[in-house]
């Protein structure tokens, strides 16, 4: 079992002893390995929100009951005190692809946590937002191993010109989809 599952794993139970019950959105490398899209080492998982009656909204920062349960699985596994990462969050502020929570794969974990992991075609567009903005690395080599079509890549890049539009991105982003094949990159 991965660090990361038994770590859900004994959040949900935390949880389930404070009486309480959380469903988040999951994100990044650990959400493509949850799902079997890539298999790489992570080092934390990314929380993109929490997920209510209300709709999606943002985690940061962790409600204290939440927050509190974070810290006793640190404390008790020996992770690091930010293994649950709510700095994604920032995304919901332009808002996500359309039809993202529809996509969503929900696993169900013990009784407090409820986690659903964005889709492949979803993480293409997050993906191809962070190679852009952070300059490649592992961003790039999960796009990669993701293996998008020219069209999703499209998709992705129009989506990424919502959350910057300055042209210092694009210029960015046409030099990132030319790596990643796309050449001939329309992106009205």
């Amino acid at each position: 079992m991965r660090w990361d599952d038994r770590a859900l794993a004994a959040l949900s139970e935390q949880l389930s002893a404070a009486g309480a019950h959380f469903e988040l959105v999951i994100v990044g490398g650990s959400a493509l390995v949850a799902l079997g899209l890539v298999e790489r080492a992570t080092r934390d998982v990314d929380v993109l929100g929490i997920l209510s009656e209300a709709g999606l909204s943002s985690s940061e920062p962790f409600p204290e009951v939440l927050a509190t349960a974070i810290a006793r699985v640190a404390r008790d596994l020996g992770l690091p005190a930010d293994w649950l990462n709510s700095g994604p969050s920032a995304l919901l502020d332009l808002g996500l692809p359309k039809g993202f929570l529809d996509r969503a794969h929900r696993v169900e974990i013990g009784h407090g946590l409820v986690v659903f992991y964005a889709d492949r075609y979803d993480q293409i567009h997050l993906k191809l937002y962070a190679m852009v903005d952070q300059a490649g690395g592992r961003h790039e080599e999960d796009l990669r191993a993701l293996a998008p079509t020219p069209q999703e890549l499209l998709a992705a890049a129009r989506w990424t010109t919502s959350h910057d539009p300055s042209v210092g991105f694009r210029q960015q982003l046409l030099l990132a989809l030319g790596r990643l094949g796309v050449d001939d990159a329309t992106l009205e």
